[in-house]
Parts: C-alpha cells; structure tokens; sequence
C-alpha cells in the first residue's frame, strides 16, 4: 500500500516538475493579484487600443474620412462595450467594480493625456484629461451605487414586512 501511494506521489511530482511556474510565468503572475485590478488593468489597456485606433483611424487615413459615422460609431461602441467589463464582472460586488473600474479609467486618462502632446488640438475638440477622469469615476461611482442600492432592495425583499413582535419594556415595568 505504500508503495502505491509513493508511485502516485512520484507521478503527481512529476505532472508538478512539468507544469512548474517557470514554464507557464504569465499565468502564475495573473494569478498573484487581486481579480479587480487585473480586470481593471485589461480593461484600461482595451480601452487605450480602442482610443488609439479611433485616433488613428480619424487623423493618419483620410480614405476613411467619407465613412466617418460609421468609423466613429464602430469606435464608441467598442469603447462602451469595453467600459461594461467591469461591470457585467463586479455587478453585485459595487467597491470591486468601482476600484477595477477606477483603474481601468486611471490607464485610459494616462493614456489620452500623452495622445494629447502627438494629436495637439485634442483637448480643444474633446475634453481635458480631468474632465475625463472626473466624467469616468460619475459614470462608474453611480454604476456602482445602483448596483448596491439594487443588492439592498433585494435583501429587503427577502425579509418579511411585517414588523416583529416584541414585548413592552415599559409595560413589565408597571407590572412589577
């Protein structure tokens, strides 16, 4: 019998030596951190490519000047279901979504105020980068509040609404 367990501890050491960490490093890295700033940090980088290519695509081709509405809803729609990841992944967690949220917004503000020193009027025909952190936490903090005002009214669903019943205190005073 102990010989057994020793050949399946052998065997279970060696499926260890071939899936060691060494082999697989990003995963053992994605592993290591809290789920709302790795969803907050793939979050804020889709977004960035999402901005960049809109960019790029408005300013650098002019073959796709006469397709602008099509090209820019294309863009806002990528831009708006990437802002819903955190959302759709912390909606009944609201400080997980706001903090993975935040962090996400905090990476694409970083990155649209370096856009603004290639692109130079994009402040002037958009927003500053304040404006756009403090329009990104609005959006998100409010998210984040309906979605725990939302968890609230749920549990107070659950509980009956009819008050307990509870003895007089002042009554068993009297009594005595």
């Amino acid at each position: 019998m102990n010989e057994d367990f020793s050949e399946r501890h052998d065997d279970a050491s060696s499926d260890r030596a071939l899936n060691s960490p060494a082999e697989h490093p990003v995963v053992t890295i994605a592993k290591k951190g809290h789920p709302a700033l790795w969803t907050g940090v793939y979050t804020g980088t889709l977004l960035v490519i999402v901005m960049l290519g809109a960019l790029v695509a408005a300013n650098r081709i002019p073959g796709l000047e006469g397709y602008a509405l099509e090209r820019n809803a294309a863009a806002y729609s990528l831009f708006v279901l990437f802002m819903l990841i955190p959302i759709v992944r912390f909606l009944n967690r609201p400080v997980l979504l706001f903090a993975s949220a935040m962090v996400a917004w905090t990476i694409f503000v970083a990155a649209y105020d370096i856009a603004g020193m290639v692109f130079l009027n994009l402040f002037d025909v958009l927003r500053t980068p304040l404006e756009a952190l403090i329009e990104g936490a609005c959006i998100y903090g409010v998210v984040a509040v309906g979605s725990w005002v939302g968890a609230m009214a749920m549990a107070a669903r659950r509980q009956p609404i009819e008050p307990r019943r509870r003895r007089n205190d002042h009554a068993v005073h009297h009594q005595q």
